[in-house]
Order: C-alpha cells, then sequence, then structure tokens
C-alpha cells in the first residue's frame, strides 16, 4: 500500500520551493499575484478545459455516488457559509471558507492515492468526484463571491452585472466551453490536445509553489485567524468523511464506491480556495494555512482511515 506521505511530499517539495525562493529573494512581492494570475487566466482554465472536453457523461453516470460525494461536499460547503456569514463575514470571504472546509484536493491526491489503495474501480468515481469539486463546488463558489462583490442597488442592474462578470471569469468559461466538445461529439486536435496537457499540468504545482510564495511573507497571526483555522480543518478532515460515510450507508454504496467516497471526502484542502482568494483580493491568510495545516494533519487522519478500513 501506498503510504499517504509520499503521495503529500511532492505537495510540501513545491509549497517549500515557493517559500525558500521568496525568503532568499529569487522571486520578489509581486511574484504571487502574478504566478497567481498565470493560474487562474491560463493554466486552470487549460485544465478545466481538458477534463470537460474528454467527460463522456454515458461512463460517469453513477447517481449513487453522485449523491454521496456531491451531497457531503454541498453540506459542509453551506453549513460553514451559514456558520460564518453568522460571525459578521462578507460574503465573498464566507464563499472562500465554504471552499476552505469543502474543497477536496482530488486532482492532486486522489488519483494516486485511490489507485493505490483501491486499485482501478475507484479511477471512474475519482473523476466524478474531481468534476464535482474543481468544476460544480468551484463555480457556485465564484457565482457567490460576484454577488458578494457586488453593490448595485437595483435589482435588474446588479444581475445584469453580476452575469457580466461571470461571462467574463476564465474559470466558468473554460469548462463550459469543453462540455460542447462531447455534447457535439467533436474531439479536440492533437496539437491543440498537447497545448491542454502541457499548460493544464501547470496548474498545480504553480498554485502550490505561489502557496509557498504568500506563506513566506511576514505577516501577524491573530487568535481569530487561528480559531478559523481549526474549525476549517476540522470540518475539511473530520466532518465531510463523516457526512459521505453517513450518506455511503443511507445509499448503500458497493464497497468500492463507499470507501473510494469516503477517502476522497477526508483529503485536505486543494489549492483552488487559495487562487480565488488572491485572484479577488481578499484576505488569503487563513486560506493557506487551511490547505497547510490541514495537509498536514492528513497524514494522520487519512492513514488512520486506512487502517481502520483494511
Amino acid at each position: 500500500m501506498l503510504s499517504p506521505f509520499l503521495v503529500v511530499l511532492p505537495i510540501f517539495a513545491l509549497i517549500f520551493a515557493g517559500w525558500l525562493a521568496r525568503r532568499t529573494g529569487v522571486l520578489g512581492p509581486n511574484a504571487t499575484t502574478e504566478l497567481n494570475r498565470f493560474v487562474v487566466w491560463l493554466a486552470l482554465p487549460a485544465l478545466l478545459f481538458d477534463i470537460m472536453a474528454h467527460t463522456r457523461w454515458a461512463d460517469l453516470w453513477q447517481p449513487g455516488f453522485i449523491a454521496v460525494f456531491g451531497l457531503s461536499s454541498a453540506a459542509v460547503f453551506v453549513l460553514t457559509i451559514a456558520i460564518r456569514l453568522r460571525g459578521a463575514r462578507h460574503l465573498a470571504d464566507a464563499a472562500i471558507d465554504g471552499l476552505n472546509a469543502g474543497y477536496a484536493n482530488t486532482g492532486f491526491l486522489g488519483f494516486p492515492l485511490a489507485l493505490a489503495v483501491l486499485g482501478t474501480d475507484s479511477l471512474v468515481p475519482t473523476t466524478i468526484a474531481s468534476i464535482i469539486t474543481v468544476c460544480v463546488v468551484f463555480a457556485v463558489a465564484i457565482v457567490l463571491i460576484e454577488v458578494g462583490l457586488q453593490t448595485e442597488a437595483r435589482r435588474a442592474h446588479l444581475v445584469a452585472k453580476i452575469l457580466k462578470s461571470l461571462a467574463r471569469n476564465p474559470l466558468l468559461v473554460a469548462p463550459a466551453l469543453g462540455a460542447l466538445v462531447p455534447l457535439f461529439g467533436l474531439a479536440v486536435p492533437a496539437p491543440a490536445e498537447a497545448f491542454l496537457k502541457l499548460l493544464g499540468g501547470a496548474s498545480s504545482p504553480c498554485a502550490l509553489v505561489a502557496l509557498g510564495l504568500f506563506l513566506a511573507e511576514k505577516r501577524g497571526a491573530g487568535e481569530r485567524d487561528g480559531a478559523a483555522t481549526t474549525l476549517l480543518v476540522v470540518f475539511k478532515l473530520a466532518l465531510q468523511p463523516a457526512v459521505a460515510w453517513g450518506l455511503a450507508v443511507l445509499f448503500r454504496l458497493p464497497p468500492v464506491l463507499a470507501h473510494t467516497a469516503v477517502l476522497l471526502a477526508a483529503l485536505p484542502t486543494g489549492t483552488g480556495p487559495f487562487m480565488l482568494a488572491e485572484f479577488y483580493r481578499r484576505e488569503a491568510a487563513v486560506t493557506a494555512k487551511v490547505i497547510l495545516v490541514s495537509t498536514v494533519v492528513s497524514l494522520a487522519t487519512v492513514s488512520g482511515y486506512l487502517a481502520v478500513a483494511g
């Protein structure tokens, strides 16, 4: 069985590379923003387009698994937003916090870990979980952020302004265009496919390096940041897999699908929330800490689940 530590080791190495580059002055103070803009405007849209362009919906139609993983993500996402809004958190920041608690690192960690632990039968449900996380939950968070950032008093103008902002957002446009490829029975030409693979493959490592750059900046840490980080990490590593397990029992999923849903729900927070926080110029300190802390703590929690599940 592949050790979870070996799976997450490259993540720590990339974060450390960014941290070291900033602390030694190899990369300047604007590197975090510029690298994140590269991810948001180029690399991640290419990845999302590629994922959707190669999605064959007939192969992915597993309603039980979709319900279990989708509802577990949605439940934690909505609950987190509700709690943060009660604490006078801005809707845009609450939506990012919702991602912190419900955005599992299914792409970078999910595929190698599920394949090593559960075999090839887990690849299709892992793909489903990645689409739900990276496309659906991510898109809902973007919509909420856009709604929270608009200040138009008149409803018609507000709706028009939100729609205009969403139509210009590459993280929504790219997967929407990619979904048209299988819908119309088209195929991505080989040169375009190579381009998408090269560009999309840079999204995760660049986002992790950008996270390291951000963590290297010196800033004060408040008590509220610590409390918020703890809450979001607990929701991500404990609450979401617990909800997934309960739903798996309720929906009577087969063992492989049930274990895949719980394992993926137990993964740490991915880099998506950090990219949005930087892109929308929101405070990213809590998000950066959640990603780092949840990744470290998941070594114990994921290993514990694997030991109990056998």
